[in-house]
């Protein structure tokens, strides 16, 4: 452990249990609860050579014309559709997504090899700046060494979103993955190696929660990128400020749905669906509060029981399944400790509220309502297919209830009234607020959040901004 720096692991039984056998990266299916694959963890050596190796890659990738590392990007963008369905049952069998969510998630990680394959060169353009100077100009150069830390719930998204600008903007990225989906991984540093990146350039690092802190305090590293929880967050933010690196945080989120008395119900009901159920719920953008209004509360209640009784629980890897199991048993355990807890507290099962009996990770398709300021589901984060119901007494409650929480990523209004839903999305505190749509990230539009949830920004020119130097250049 590095002095100055908070540990990054504890209070995890199952990752407590796995760092005794010292053989934390394991792939285990959670449809069948089995062990596909473990891989042990390097030793202190093994990381000091690979940060060294991506330090010395940098160096003359930052030298690589734009076209060079857009022809890279675009072949892997060509990779990932040739093999879609090979990488999209990879993601399934390690964390349990349902197949053709996988198959888009691959097809959206090709999409922004794309992106910023086509549109880097102009994003980083140096910019002419009128001042005292015969000549000013701000230019973006490469900040180094990237760390990114990411989770396993989009684990080859959350891994090209960042990626995919950090490579074109000259810099390397070093991959501390979730432990539980190793061999996505190593897929995706497979498929950076055979379209041509140096070899270093891009590297998947073994290592263990505790060590993450070594590797962000060594010289070769220059910033940080986190995806996770607001708990990861506050520890990696601590120590890339012990250290004075860039960091970039996007954390939790508990977004609220606003329902106005006005707004489409059939509409507002099956995205609220879409939005809440994708992923098996277990997405940082997934609407979790739902904030209804007196005029149409029991109406968009009955609706959303009518869809959520109706979606099929089963294997992801049948296209006739609809939700499938969460990734994790600690995480299914947690989250039907939050439910038991808020029913305690007050809220009322509506549907489902229980672990599903069958083999594997699975959790009942479930709805909460009455859920108040005095039950947990108000106050945290619902990462699991559980969708809590908040009755507003009025448009303005509905409005404090939704910034009444200590994160701020997603949000959406849902009104026929476009023009007041745009004024009420100014007082909303988050990154991105959506009206009559649901919540999700694209290249072209900045993502992140506030408060809790982070800060920086990921995609589009604000994301490829993050991690380079906007260096002033004058002269006489």
């Amino acid at each position: 452990m590095v002095r100055g720096c908070p540990p990054f692991a504890g209070g995890n039984p199952l990752l407590d249990k796995l760092h005794e056998t010292a053989m934390p990266h394991i792939s285990l299916n959670p449809t069948t609860s089995q062990v596909v694959q473990t891989h042990v963890s390097w030793d202190a050596h093994r990381l000091e050579h690979a940060l060294e190796k991506a330090r010395n890659a940098q160096q003359s990738w930052a030298q690589t014309p734009f076209a060079i590392r857009a022809e890279v990007l675009r072949d892997a963008a060509i990779r990932l559709r040739a093999q879609r369905d090979q990488y999209a049952t990879l993601i399934t069998l390690e964390m349990g997504k349902l197949l053709r969510e996988a198959r888009a998630e691959v097809e959206k990680c090709a999409g922004v090899c794309d992106y910023y394959a086509q549109h880097a060169e102009g994003f980083l353009r140096a910019e002419p700046v009128e001042s005292d100077a015969g000549k000013s100009y701000v230019a973006h150069y490469p900040l180094g060494v990237v760390l990114a830390i990411m989770p396993w719930n989009f684990p080859f998204w959350q891994v090209f979103r960042a990626a995919a600008p950090a490579l074109m903007a000259g810099n390397a990225l070093l991959l501390k993955h979730a432990p539980n989906v190793p061999q996505c991984a190593l897929a995706i540093e497979a498929i950076f190696r055979a379209s041509g990146l140096p070899e270093g350039l891009f590297a998947n690092l073994m290592i263990e929660v505790e060590q993450v802190a070594e590797a962000i305090a060594s010289p070769h590293v220059h910033a940080v990128t986190l995806t996770g929880s607001e708990a990861a967050g506050r520890k990696v933010a601590a120590c890339a400020g012990q250290y004075l690196k860039k960091c970039v945080l996007e954390l939790g989120g508990s977004d609220p749905f606003i329902v106005l008395h006005d707004a489409d119900l059939e509409l507002a009901v099956n995205m609220a669906v879409a939005s809440r159920f994708l992923n098996c719920g277990q997405s940082c953008i997934a609407a979790k509060r739902f904030i209804v209004v007196p005029q149409i509360a029991d109406e968009f209640l009955h609706g959303l029981k009518i869809k959520v009784e109706s979606l099929k629980l089963g294997d992801p890897l049948d296209d006739a399944t609809q939700i499938g199991p969460m990734a994790r048993l600690d995480l299914r355990d947690l989250l039907h400790d939050q439910v038991a807890d808020s029913i305690a507290q007050g809220a009322v099962a509506v549907t489902g509220c229980n672990p599903d009996e069958r083999k594997g990770f699975f959790y009942q398709p479930s709805i909460l309502d009455r859920v108040t300021d005095k039950t947990r589901a108000w106050h945290e984060e619902l990462f699991g297919p559980v969708a809590a119901v908040i009755r507003a007494a009025n448009e303005e409650d509905a409005l404090r209830i939704a910034n009444e929480t200590r994160f701020g990523l997603g949000s959406s209004i849902w009104s026929k009234d476009v023009a007041r839903a745009e004024q009420l999305a100014a007082h909303i505190q988050a990154g991105c607020t959506f009206i009559n749509g649901m919540v999700k990230s694209a290249p072209r539009l900045p993502f992140g959040g506030v408060k809790a949830s982070g800060y920086g920004r990921e995609l589009s020119r604000l994301g490829i901004h993050e991690f380079v130097n906007a260096k002033t250049v004058w002269i006489r």
